[in-house]
Order: structure tokens, then C-alpha cells, then sequence
């Protein structure tokens, strides 16, 4: 497939110079596009550009901050999005990636742990681009879940908001409803990094759609759990 061999474009962003210019180079030399951005408005300029795979977005920038621009980013485009920052805190990273980041890391980071976190991200955003052009509408209960668009409109018409995570997450279900999938399968649909045994990240994202889209969500009719394996999609 030509998304697998192409060396995308990362938009760096990053107050920081040395850091920024650093990584930067880096990826550059693993034959990546890669544009630099010192604040929010040199962002716009090169996102305005467009064919922009991946921003590494680093949180705490002078002025417009990191989750603002995220916020931002979300409302326009489903660009992969990795958020950056020199603070471990825990507060921070489960913002960002409720607000749909894709990923986040702590600097000091190891660039050789970065960059196939960077490609892989890349790769499935380019692979969503491509599958999303040629998968019908679905629906169910009401719902229109519109896949080649990003967008979930509820019985009312209204549209329901989904991060990236959600909407891959529910498009897996809806393609395969009535089968049952294990956590091992639907990870392989969201994930950004190595599977963990301890990954959690299944359950939080069914807990967060179950609040999107159940008339109960403690009483789930659409995403029912099947105990010990995973879930199946009843809707």
C-alpha cells in the first residue's frame, strides 16, 4: 500500500529551540518531512499548508498553551496528535488524551522509543484516511455513523462529538456487531503504543461511548460485556 512506504510530514512544536530543533533533526534524519512551529500562530501556518500526519505538540507553550491548541487541532482535523511535556503529571496526560490527543510523552524522552511511536501513529493515520474513503454509512438505533466523515449523529440529528479513539472504537464494533471481540482485538484498533497485559485502555473507552450513546449507560443495550473475553456490539 503507497501509506506504508511514504515518509510523512511531522509538525514539531515547541517553544523550545534547542529541544525543538533537536527532535527535529532526528526525525529528519530517518528521511521524515519534518516543519517547525515556535508557537500557536506559526502552527496554523504550516497546519494551513496541509498534508500534516503527525504534531508533537508540546504542552506548556507561552500564551495559547498545549491543550488549547489540542482542543483546536480536534475541531478541524483528525491529524494524529502526540502531546509533549517536561512535567509527569498524571492530571495532564489523562486531559490531553480526553480532549483526543493520541499519545503523550515525558521529556526527557529516548528518541528511539519516540520515533516508532511517531511512524506508527503516522501509518495509521494515513491507513484511516484511505480506508475511511471507501466505508459506507452505518447505522444503528437511530444513529448515523458516518464513517468516510468522522461523524456520529444521535436520533435527534444532533452530532455527537467522538475523539479519535471512540470512533475507531465504535466503527470496529458497528462493522462487527453481533460478533464477539476480545480486548486483545479492539486494542489493536486504538492503541498507540505496545500492548500492555494491564492495559486498560478498552474499558475506559467503552466506559466513555457507553456515556455517548446509552439511554443508560450502567444498563448498557449497544456495548454489552461478555465476561473474562471482551465485548460484543448489540445495537
Amino acid at each position: 500500500m503507497p501509506f506504508m512506504s511514504r515518509n510523512h510530514h511531522i509538525l514539531v512544536v515547541d517553544d523550545d529551540p534547542v529541544g525543538r530543533q533537536t527532535l527535529a533533526a532526528y526525525l529528519r534524519k530517518e528521511n521524515h518531512r519534518v516543519s517547525e512551529a515556535e508557537n500557536g500562530e506559526a502552527m496554523r501556518r504550516v497546519f494551513a499548508a496541509g498534508d500534516v500526519a503527525v504534531v508533537m505538540l508540546d504542552i506548556n507553550l507561552p500564551g495559547e498553551d498545549g491543550l488549547s491548541l489540542l482542543r483546536e487541532l480536534r475541531r478541524q482535523s483528525e491529524v494524529g496528535i502526540i502531546m509533549v511535556t517536561g512535567r509527569d503529571d498524571d492530571v495532564d496526560r489523562i486531559v490531553a488524551l480526553e480532549l483526543g490527543a493520541d499519545d503523550y510523552v515525558t521529556k526527557p524522552y529516548n528518541m528511539r522509543e519516540l520515533l516508532p511511536r511517531t511512524k506508527n501513529l503516522a501509518r495509521r493515520v494515513a491507513a484511516a484516511r484511505l480506508v475511511t474513503e471507501d466505508q459506507p454509512t452505518k447505522y444503528f438505533a437511530g444513529f448515523e455513523l458516518d464513517i468516510p466523515h468522522w461523524s456520529l449523529k444521535g436520533p435527534d440529528g444532533e452530532e455527537i462529538r467522538l475523539t479519535r479513539a471512540e470512533f475507531e472504537l465504535l466503527a470496529t464494533f458497528v462493522t462487527h456487531r453481533g460478533r464477539i471481540l476480545s480486548r486483545d482485538a479492539l486494542i489493536d484498533h486504538v492503541s498507540r503504543r505496545d500492548r500492555d497485559p494491564l492495559d486498560r485502555t478498552v474499558d475506559v473507552l467503552v466506559g466513555r461511548l457507553r456515556r455517548k450513546i446509552e439511554p443508560d449507560p450502567a444498563n448498557p443495550r449497544f456495548i454489552i460485556t461478555v465476561h473474562g473475553i471482551g465485548y460484543v456490539f448489540a445495537g
